[in-house]
């Protein structure tokens, strides 16, 4: 493709103060000053720093004043009215820009050191209009950090224009970003005001629709901060309510019409294929935890959205598990097979039994459902299928043994020959594995095949375990896997088991909410009692 080459290394002399960044606020005074000090700490390519504050309560905009007095490229926007959003603050800051370049930053994110300068030069040597970088989710306190749309950011690339690269729809952030100001003026582009969600799709949509020259770069440029235990959560992670979809799908749906509006058909098309890929799944996934309305509602509504798509919109791909799931959507009038279309949407997928054929032997979704049809399945390669792998654990005082059950799949299973599966388990808490073992697989059935691993808890220690799986075949093919929990009383209850380690242990197999196996461990005298406690304080409530 000769539009799309590699772009110099980004290191060299530092850049001439060029940058302006915005930083958007509302009652975070816990976190604004270290935004605005990580913006400022860039070095001399920061030309200003222009903190907006949506009418805080808190002492936000005083706090920003003080800092203002010491640094005088730092200025402080107090708005009069708040928006109830975050396009608002961004187009007041977005105004009140003199640099040539400008990116946005949140008052609870950080950008970390070089950020500025690795999109900056990358914009110079490319000569392009957008530099986007690495962004990372930090999830706090752990700490433990996810790369968001890694693989877009693996090497330096530079894009003559948008459509080269359809994926750069999966990547709606507008934080990790540097823009050429003069080229969001001269197209007009802004956010949309007031209280919108996901102002940050419809911005996005704009950019690549006026098709601007893009460079790519791996560095990290942006810290996003994901605080689930805060009081209040952020607008993108709120999502109990069934406003959050609509306003979700709505901003999905205006990111396809601007850029279809643009000519950017292929985009468009590639955005159509994200929210079946990325929005269907992370809601599929948390439908069980919500109550009966809500569920109606949101079928009935992702029904409605659904039916503006035509035959061209399903062709791509139409064995991933987004369309799938959306397909049993469109098929269905009511909520159903809840507990299977959760596991279909984990990642990796997994695709339960009973494994139904029609009377020619046609594989379908169901019996009762036999218009989804899962012929495309039978295509695709071994290492990509939604395998489904059960797991019990049973915690002992002599040694845990941890029993998986993998099952076939329309013959692709047995075809690929079973060989064994190699068992790992990951930390949430700093994502480092333990336990690794392998086990060789045996049929049990006329369509499983099983396999009994043991499992040092005291091993593994303090903390919460993810089970991860490679399942090998002959062949030298392999998958990764994540296991079904099997549920029941008796299967996912707490056990005191001791330890000649730690004295005594508390473990706790459980089902995480996409219905994989996680485990709590609570290790020595002192995690059980702090355990304990917590759960008296909760029962108490």
């Amino acid at each position: 493709m000769p539009d799309l080459q590699d772009a110099p290394d980004p290191a060299g002399s530092r850049p001439a103060p060029q940058v302006a960044v915005v930083v958007i606020g509302f009652n975070d005074r816990a976190h604004v000053g270290d935004a605005v000090r990580s913006a400022l700490g860039q070095g001399p390519a920061v030309a200003e720093v222009i903190a907006v504050d949506d009418c805080s309560t808190d002492g936000s905009a005083e706090l920003l004043d003080r800092l203002a007095a010491r640094e005088p490229r730092l200025r402080v926007v107090r708005r009069e009215v708040n928006s109830g959003g975050c396009g608002s603050p961004r187009n007041t800051g977005l105004d009140a820009v003199t640099a040539p370049y400008v990116m946005f930053l949140d008052s609870d994110d950080v950008l970390p050191p070089g950020a500025v300068d690795a999109l900056l030069a990358a914009a110079g040597d490319a000569h392009a209009e957008v530099v986007s970088g690495l962004c990372v989710r930090r999830e706090l306190p752990s700490g433990t950090e996810q790369p968001w749309q890694a693989p877009l950011y693996a090497a330096h690339a530079v894009l003559a224009r948008p459509s080269q690269r359809p994926r750069l729809v999966h990547d709606t952030l507008c934080v990790n970003k540097l823009y050429r100001t003069d080229f969001l003026r001269e197209h007009g582009i802004r956010f949309p005001e007031g209280r919108f969600l996901y102002e940050d799709f419809v911005f996005t949509a704009r950019v690549l629709a006026a098709g601007p020259r893009i460079a790519l770069v791996p560095d990290r440029v942006y810290v996003w901060h994901v605080r689930r235990s805060a009081e209040q959560l952020s607008l993108s992670l709120d999502r109990a309510r069934i406003a959050n979809w609509k306003a979700r799908v709505e901003a999905c749906a205006m990111a396809y019409d601007i850029l279809l509006g643009a000519g950017q058909k292929e985009l468009a098309r590639a955005a159509r294929g994200k929210f079946l890929d990325h929005e269907m799944r992370m809601y599929a996934r948390e439908l069980g935890l919500r109550d009966a309305d809500y569920r109606r509602e949101w079928w009935a509504h992702t029904r409605e959205y659904l039916e503006r798509y035509d035959a061209a919109d399903w062709e791509s791909n139409p064995a991933a598990p987004g369309r799938l799931i959306a397909r049993v959507v469109m098929e269905a009038p009511e909520p159903r097979d809840l507990p299977r279309l959760r596991e279909l949407a984990a990642r990796p997928a997994r695709l339960l039994p009973p494994y139904a054929r029609t009377s020619d032997g046609a594989p379908v979704w169901s019996a009762d459902l036999p218009q989804v049809g899962l012929a495309p399945l039978l295509g695709r390669p071994t290492g990509t299928l939604p395998l489904a792998v059960d797991a019990e654990l049973r915690p002992r005082a002599r040694a845990s043994l941890l029993r998986l059950t993998l099952h076939e799949l329309y013959g692709r299973v047995a075809e690929a020959k079973p060989g064994e599966l190699v068992v790992q388990w990951r930390s949430r808490q700093d994502d480092r594995t333990a336990g690794r073992a392998t086990a060789a697989l045996s049929p049990s059935g006329a369509d499983t095949w099983s396999a009994e691993v043991p499992v040092d808890l005291a091993g593994l220690g303090d903390g919460t375990w993810d089970l991860r799986l490679t399942l090998r075949f002959a062949d030298g093919t392999h998958r990764e896997l994540t296991a079904h929990a099997l549920t029941g009383a008796a299967r996912l209850r707490r056990r005191v088991v001791p330890s000649v380690r730690h004295g005594v242990l508390l473990a706790q197999p459980y089902a995480t909410h996409s219905g994989a196996l996680a485990l709590r461990v609570a290790a020595g005298p002192r995690g059980v009692v702090k355990v304990l406690r917590g759960r008296l304080r909760r029962l108490l409530r």
